[in-house]
């Protein structure tokens, strides 16, 4: 066989570099079209951006807006607001809460100031600072441990409540003139028929020593009659005592037991679950409980009957301690129910009708109330509302 043709030594370069110039040609298009679409990739990608920026634009004016709008409302809120962070430090505070507290309250210590300035009342959240009267609510601010206290001066509502009261009780007074006239007369009228017949010089000193107890047994009626009138009408002051329902209780058994024994009826007194506390006058809580104890006694007192007793009990359900009184009496008839916490409403001709209306209003003004239940034939259960005793609410707990 013959060799194969040679190809001259210049064409093959020549075709070598041929190729050469092709692959160049080839890359540079590829690198011409990748530039093409990076370039309108970066065209893209600017025109999101430029619409992202001025969505972030327009969402900055709303929220400076809206700050705005938030500080001008602040400023003009009439209610005090204060800004406390986690270690009880005012961060911030707003034209009222300045203007109540003093324009120095940034940067102080909550706890401090409202232990050195705030006085408590005979209410729940309730302050005094300097001859007013605020109320203070407190809120979580954030997971840090901030809270934020909206302070309202309630000075002109606490007086128009006040006063809406007094006139309350004096409206009551003027549609009771006519039954208290007759409540009145009644025993003055007795004792002043006994004492005349006092004056009798044949009368023997027997009767002169019955007709003088008879006299002193209706003034004494007379004089409580005017005590509970003055009582009802004046209401009671609600004070800070901190009381104990089982010392409450106890000074209720002490007092009504011996009268219990000499009546002939039971008195069943129940253990008290824990140790609630209840806040305000122990005076006038006792009072209350001693006027239920009382009804209860001549509602026994009134049936002829083998089982007569009482059952005291106390129990806390619902932030409330439920103070029970039951009877073994005749019951109250459902219409009766109805009136039976009316003032100088009464069913016993020795009654003054204002027991249970003076326990139901001492109850109202600590908070809570007095429930009713009762049948005809199966005796009667008054239970006494009153709020567990509430902790300090200014803040430095």
């Amino acid at each position: 066989m013959g060799d194969a043709p040679q190809i001259p030594a210049p064409e093959l370069k020549a075709q070598e570099l041929q190729r050469a110039f092709d692959v160049f040609n080839q890359v540079s298009q590829e690198l011409t079209q990748a530039y093409e679409a990076l370039q309108g990739r970066v065209e893209s990608l600017t025109a999101e951006l430029a619409v992202a920026n001025g969505e972030l634009r327009r969402q900055y004016q709303e929220k400076e807006a809206l700050s705005e709008r938030l500080s001008l409302l602040l400023n003009a809120l009439p209610a005090g607001v204060v800004v406390l962070d986690s270690v009880s430090t005012v961060s911030e505070a707003n034209p009222a809460a300045r203007k109540m507290l003093g324009d120095s309250i940034v940067g102080s210590d909550w706890s401090v100031l409202a232990g050195n300035r705030l006085f408590a009342t005979d209410a729940p959240e309730e302050w005094q600072l300097d001859g007013q009267r605020l109320s203070i609510a407190e809120s979580p601010l954030d997971s840090a441990g901030g809270r934020i206290l909206l302070i309202h001066d309630i000075t002109a509502a606490h007086e128009l409540k006040a006063n809406l009261e007094r006139n309350q009780r004096l409206a009551a007074m003027g549609e009771m003139a006519a039954s208290l006239a007759h409540q009145l007369r009644t025993p003055l009228a007795t004792a002043l028929l006994y004492s005349a017949n006092l004056a009798q010089p044949e009368l023997s000193d027997t009767a002169r020593a019955r007709f003088a107890g008879k006299a002193a047994e209706q003034l004494k009626r007379l004089e409580r009659l005017i005590q509970d009138v003055l009582l009802f009408t004046r209401g009671e002051s609600i004070g800070r005592d901190v009381i104990p329902v089982v010392s409450l209780i106890a000074d209720a058994v002490q007092t009504v037991d011996p009268l219990c024994r000499e009546k002939g009826v039971e008195l069943l007194v129940a253990p008290v679950v824990g140790n609630p506390i209840i806040m305000g006058s122990r005076k006038a809580l006792g009072g209350a409980l001693l006027n239920l104890l009382e009804n209860a006694l001549q509602a026994c007192e009134s049936v002829n009957a083998s089982v007569r007793e009482i059952r005291l009990s106390a129990k806390v359900c619902g932030g409330y301690v439920q103070i029970g009184v039951r009877d073994t009496g005749a019951g109250i008839a459902p219409e009766t129910q109805t009136r039976i916490f009316e003032p100088f409403f009464t069913t016993r001709g020795q009654g003054t009708g204002l027991g249970l209306a003076i326990a139901l209003g001492v109850a109202r003004a600590h908070g809570g109330s007095i429930e009713v239940s009762s049948k005809p034939g199966e005796g009667s259960e008054f239970v006494m509302l009153l709020p567990v005793g509430a902790s300090d609410q200014r803040g430095n707990r």
